[in-house]
């Protein structure tokens, strides 16, 4: 089974899904508001969960309220961005967002029921009618499962069939707000930016993608521009570091609020002894492996009975010979 998150497999280091059961979500952690939606004849009121952004999910549904809190506020602005509707596009930056959710089930069931819970009923708006969303999977099979459900403002195709973008496909296209590309693969890239090119200036969210971070980084560099050209507006990484006498669990995290993309931070936490999660680093773009792995190793050091030894005999010996 093939996991969605960013993998790497080293001899010590390894990234994996931190949720390992659906812990209830505290009243603390969540914010219920109710919002309106619907025709100003009809007002049907849908309550919204936001969830607390400021710390790591417990669970597989907070990750997804959390995840789809980053989306929607994220979006707002840009869907409603005066300059679009004055034809003042000329130095206009297209809207590219990136979200990754630790997914164990990768079955397109499992896969198009993940869809239906973060992009179905968005309370989104522009121009005051309902955002249309269109999702392009990765191939035939995953696209037949998610027409099965009932998705009430979301769009499914194949993106395997835009490979030749004609009139047909851009009517598919054009007819969208927001257009979503869920679990993408590497072997699709080029199709991928033709049509993200094309949907110039419409946002464009990338959802979870196959291929590994260590990928991105080795083996996709033609498309390193393209790649870089999307925000990472949330991700949760699950990690393991193994010592030789001990083991920690952490969490890479990076959770955009309130939809500023600007100033935020990747955070490095770690579990500690009582289980909860502390920061132990922050970095100002997405850490390395080697980064990551360097701040669990130094972390265990510093806490190692035989590093504790080391540094006060290290200390006896400076006193003696007078050398700090």
């Amino acid at each position: 089974m093939t996991s969605l998150l960013p993998n790497v497999h080293m001899n010590f280091v390894t990234y994996q899904p931190i949720i390992k059961h659906p812990n209830q979500i505290r009243k603390s952690d969540c914010i219920t508001r109710t919002l309106s939606i619907g025709s100003s004849n009809t007002q049907i009121r849908r309550p919204i969960i936001r969830c607390n952004l400021n710390s790591p999910p417990k669970s597989k549904e907070e990750a997804i309220r959390q995840a789809k809190t980053c989306i929607i506020s994220t979006l707002e602005k840009p869907l409603n961005n005066p300059k679009l509707a004055a034809g003042k596009l000329k130095k206009l930056k297209q809207p590219r967002f990136r979200v990754e959710i630790p997914v164990v089930d990768d079955s397109p069931e499992s896969l198009s029921q993940l869809a239906l819970q973060v992009f179905d009923e968005m309370p989104l708006k522009k121009k005051g009618s309902k955002v249309r969303v269109l999702i392009l999977w990765p191939n035939a099979k995953l696209t037949e499962a998610a027409n099965k459900l009932q998705f009430g403002s979301v769009e499914h195709a194949d993106i395997s069939k835009l490979l030749n973008i004609g009139d047909s496909v851009n009517r598919v296209l054009s007819s969208a707000d927001v257009v979503v590309f869920l679990t993408p693969e590497a072997s699709q890239m080029e199709v991928m930016e033709a049509v993200t090119n094309s949907l110039y200036p419409k946002p464009v969210v990338m959802f979870n993608p196959r291929w590994s971070y260590d990928d991105e980084e080795n083996n996709l560099g033609d498309f390193a521009g393209f790649l870089g050209s999307f925000e990472v507006v949330y991700s949760f990484m699950g990690l393991e570091v193994r010592g030789l006498l001990s083991k920690r669990n952490g969490v890479v995290f990076k959770c955009v609020r309130d939809g500023v993309l600007s100033g935020e931070r990747w955070s490095v936490l770690v579990e500690e002894e009582e289980g909860e999660l502390k920061v132990v680093s922050r970095f100002k773009t997405r850490p390395s492996i080697t980064e990551v792995e360097n701040v669990l190793y130094n972390l265990m050091a510093v806490n190692s009975p035989i590093t504790k030894s080391a540094k006060f005999l290290k200390g006896l010996v400076s006193n003696v010979t007078g050398k700090k």
